[in-house]
């Protein structure tokens, strides 16, 4: 049958997808709408597959809160290029998967993407910009977070974001306060709030390490746990975020600095995701 550019027009606006890949599609479907569509969404998903191994460096950090501060929901959404995290549809389908996410809070990426927004699920959704753009998409991060106070921040080049979550708080200073270790989590990379908190796999692998380096300086075999035991401190000091150097003022742990604050506020949580 005959494709009018009515109807590859309707088809365009039904999906988003190019004109000659729309007319390809109604010709393939013999003008059927609904088969059109399922070409359509085959034709990302093969794009999809392709490309499953490449690697998406680039993207955008989403993040929405509520009024009262005491909630946030972060979504990273990444891509191959940066052409592609600069483009319209890329960055409305970002805010319509926060959107999604930030409403219903499901489990996880896999629950999130099978949530629909309309009459279709996330996860077809990306699909179908994967074969419009041809390029590898997909949900990287979704965090959510809920507590007296959570603070979100996104660094300027949107690859970069941090929610933390603080309570006892009593003053309204207690948010520029969250926005400074926020700050501090971005520039910092702490792997836990304090030292108690590290993964005892981690410990061992820094002590392991404190010690070949010990060994390898020619130290005394009898010594060498001792002089891990050192550098553990060192590391704990430089990786856990309550013991760094606040990067406002070096010459005080962030610990002090929230306690200079209010002595009530404390750090809960907080969630650092950076795309590349």
């Amino acid at each position: 049958m005959a494709i009018t550019a009515q109807d590859v027009n309707k088809l365009r606006q039904m999906t988003g997808a190019g004109m000659m890949d729309c007319k390809v599609a109604l010709t393939e479907a013999n003008g059927d709408f609904d088969v059109a569509v399922e070409i359509l969404r085959k034709k990302g998903q093969k794009i999809s597959e392709k490309r499953a191994d490449r690697e998406t460096t680039e993207g955008i950090v989403f993040v929405q809160s509520d009024d009262a501060g005491t909630e946030a929901v972060l979504v990273a959404l990444g891509c191959e290029t940066d052409f592609v995290s600069k483009n319209e549809e890329f960055q409305n389908l970002g805010n319509e998967i926060l959107g999604v996410a930030y409403s219903k809070k499901p489990a996880g990426i896999e629950a999130l993407l099978a949530e629909k927004s309309g009459t279709t699920s996330l996860g077809e959704k990306v699909t179908e910009l994967i074969g419009k753009i041809g390029e590898k998409i997909e949900v990287l991060a979704y965090e959510k977070m809920g507590s007296d106070l959570v603070v979100s921040y996104i660094h300027g080049t949107k690859k970069l974001g941090v929610l933390v979550a603080l309570s006892g708080f009593a003053e309204p200073t207690a948010a520029e306060a969250g926005r400074d270790v926020a700050m501090q989590i971005a520039a910092m990379k702490p792997v836990s709030i304090d030292k108690d908190d590290v993964d005892p796999a981690i410990v061992q692998k820094e002590l392991e390490i404190g010690r070949e380096q010990a060994r390898a300086e020619g130290k005394p075999e009898n010594m060498l746990d001792k002089i891990a035991e050192g550098k553990l401190n060192k590391f704990f000091k430089e990786s856990t975020l309550l013991n760094q150097a606040f990067v406002k003022d070096s010459a005080i742990t962030v610990a002090k600095y929230l306690q200079s604050v209010n002595p009530n506020l404390k750090v809960k949580a907080f969630k650092r995701i950076a795309i590349g």
